[in-house]
């Protein structure tokens, strides 16, 4: 499976998309804001990555504003969340076959380009 979860919007994500020529592979492009997770599919990147809480954004404007940052979340409120609110999960998640690739970090895109 080529997949990637990103938001049209975010231009890091395009940026990254651009950057890996990911247009001109056979990958599954999810927007997340339009075509919201399943719990199905945030499983199946918790089973690859081995928690919710990696694939759980701190930097989410809705995280200082709903005073996350006070609380001590568990694994189930890093999914519950994501579920919720699309701006939780970090992003872009590519996966590619049995890879997942988790965030914009530099040492991530190269890594995912690397994969390709």
């Amino acid at each position: 499976m080529q997949k990637i979860y990103y938001l049209s919007s975010c231009s890091t994500c395009v940026r990254i998309i651009n950057e890996l020529e990911l247009k001109d592979k056979k990958f599954d492009f999810q927007d997340i804001k339009n075509e919201k997770i399943t719990a199905a599919q945030l499983a199946e990147m918790k089973k690859m990555v081995g928690s919710y809480e990696a694939l759980f954004s701190r930097v989410a404007l809705k995280y200082r504003a709903l005073e996350l940052d006070k609380k001590q979340l568990i694994e189930e409120d890093y999914k519950k969340y994501i579920l919720q609110e699309y701006t939780f999960l970090k992003r872009p998640v590519i996966i590619i076959g049995n890879k997942i690739f988790v965030g914009n970090s530099k040492s991530t895109t190269a890594a995912a380009k690397t994969e390709l």
